[in-house]
């Protein structure tokens, strides 16, 4: 990897939505502005596989490199791409009625299909386990309640996906299928004991890192009985994404947030030191979705940290590392 500055650095880290389907002057400055190094596109960028494509070769030109591209693609409720692509059921509807080679062979058509339209990364499966009485923000997008079934799904949806050039990300660590509020309002807790987290919640990523997923999504979720994860977010936790994730189920890929505009973050800090606990905890990718005033608001708060040492400048290489390892 070359040399680069601490501005590549940190714009590196970040994935960003833009607000339509074309490339405004503005947006390509923007882009220019904060060294994006990512894109997540959602339904308002997307109006057929040719206009598509011409965005994404637009962005690359405003930027003068590659980017990183990186999709919702769950099935059922989450798709972001409107046409072009085949539309597969509801993951609890294929937990229910299919066989995983079957869903080995949905993740294949998917990577045939995002592979062709400039996209690298599918951001799925969910492989939180679905339990009684969760808030629906996870519902038909789980593949049901029992972990040895989501962990065989999961991990043949990877396999389909990673064979085919494009990798998979399991969402969302340690488990947000037992979640009482949807993050994206509100931040939740799930007051599960290390016993059940363990027994059910993590099953599914266990085999997911055994499979070989390049890519891991924490949750905006306080998990305050299980074990050391303390009283903040998955999001802010050192103890759950570098001793647990990494350290004690051996990860070694690219570890990237939720949306950090969520709500469960707002009531808690400002977007920049979201960013930067975030990183500090172990992640390498972060989502600013939709605002630009968020993003570069992410931007300087990240670059401040660098520049006063409170993040390393070592570890964020360590990031960009992972994160062009991704690229076929």
């Amino acid at each position: 990897m070359a040399i680069m500055t601490i501005e590549e650095l940190v714009g590196r880290l970040l994935v960003v939505g833009l607000p339509g389907p074309a490339l405004s002057p503005d947006d390509a400055e923007h882009l220019r502005a904060i060294r994006a190094g990512g894109f997540i596109p959602f339904e308002r960028n997307y109006v057929s596989p040719g206009q598509f494509r011409a965005l994404l070769g637009r962005i690359r030109e405003a930027v003068d490199r590659d980017v990183l591209v990186m999709v919702d693609h769950e099935g059922g409720r989450v798709v972001r791409l409107t046409t072009g692509v085949t539309r597969f059921a509801d993951p609890l509807a294929v937990g229910r009625m299919q066989q995983p080679q079957e869903v080995e062979r949905q993740g294949a058509v998917e990577a045939r299909e995002l592979k062709g339209l400039g996209i690298h990364v599918n951001l799925a499966p969910c492989v939180d386990v679905l339990m009684e009485g969760a808030d629906p923000v996870i519902g038909t997008r789980s593949y049901g309640g029992d972990p040895l079934r989501v962990a065989a799904m999961g991990a043949a949806r990877i396999r389909g996906l990673q064979a085919g050039g494009v990798a998979a990300c399991a969402k969302h660590f340690p488990g947000l299928g037992a979640v009482p509020k949807d993050p994206h309002t509100h931040l939740p807790t799930v007051g599960l004991d290390a016993e059940a987290m363990r027994r059910v919640h993590l099953v599914p990523f266990g085999e997911a890192i055994r499979a070989g997923v390049a890519m891991i999504m924490s949750s905006h979720v306080c998990y305050p009985n299980f074990e050391r994860a303390s009283a903040d977010p998955a999001t802010f936790s050192p103890w759950l994404i570098r001793d647990l994730l990494r350290g004690e189920l051996g990860f070694q890929g690219v570890v990237v947030s939720d949306d950090l505009t969520m709500g469960a973050l707002r009531q808690l800090c400002p977007v920049g030191e979201a960013a930067v606990r975030a990183v500090e905890a172990g992640h390498d990718a972060l989502l600013v979705c939709a605002d630009p005033a968020a993003q570069r608001q992410v931007f300087e708060a990240l670059r401040r940290a660098c520049q006063t040492g409170r993040l390393s400048t070592a570890a964020l290489e360590q990031s960009v590392g992972r994160l062009e390892r991704l690229r076929p």
